[in-house]
């Protein structure tokens, strides 16, 4: 990333803070040579998707399927991949999800293999996506309300490989989401449930270790 730095970063989004987010995205494109946009389909993932591919219809997509997600999210995935012809690449276990469960049995938060789980459905995929396609800017729909972890970023930050991450949506509310979402005619789907996250304050790990 070559204008913007650790040093000056807080800087940009002090300058972002009330940016809409399609002023945010236009913006880090013009610093990026190969972003990509990460998704889970989850409940307001449409909005993200939608607003990238307004800036680039040809932005790298990526989704990480455990092979755990509900029929609802399948079925939200393949309407939005239709409708927005996305650019999608899906990256996978090795394992099906039969044999992992032979191997560790309920993959529950308080299972003690559940780390292992996690490792095998999704750290993998995203490290094989990462290798792949060595992104300079990662658009994700991380928002500061979710968890500890994403209070303490803001719309740019840097992962520990200095990929420049940014959230776009960052500071709306669920409520502002949904507003988005209806103004453009974008599709929420609730019935969402991630094996590996658990939790509604947990971390999936992708953005731990990105």
């Amino acid at each position: 990333m070559k204008n913007i730095s650790s040093k000056n970063i807080q800087f940009f989004n002090q300058n972002l803070r009330y940016e809409q987010p399609s002023e945010i995205i236009n913006f880090a494109l013009q610093f990026s040579e190969n972003p990509w946009l990460t998704t889970s389909f989850g409940p307001y993932s449409a909005a993200l998707l939608y607003a990238v591919i307004q800036q680039q219809k040809d932005l790298q997509v990526v989704w990480c399927d455990t092979g755990y997600n509900t029929n609802a999210t399948y079925n939200h995935a393949n309407s939005l991949i239709e409708s927005l012809h996305l650019n999608i690449e899906i990256f996978t276990p090795k394992y099906t999800t039969a044999f992992i469960e032979s191997m560790i049995g309920e993959p529950t938060i308080d299972n003690p293999k559940h780390e292992f789980f996690s490792e095998k459905v999704k750290l993998e995929p995203f490290q094989e996506a990462l290798v792949k396609y060595k992104p300079d800017v990662w658009f994700t729909n991380l928002r500061k309300h979710q968890t500890d972890y994403r209070k303490s970023i803001d719309i740019l930050s840097f992962t520990e490989d200095g990929i420049l991450k940014v959230c776009p949506f960052y500071h709306f509310t669920d409520a502002q989401m949904l507003d988005y979402m209806k103004k453009h005619n974008l599709p929420a789907e609730f019935d969402y449930y991630d094996p590996v996250k658990a939790l509604e304050n947990r971390e999936c790990g992708i953005h731990l270790q990105g």
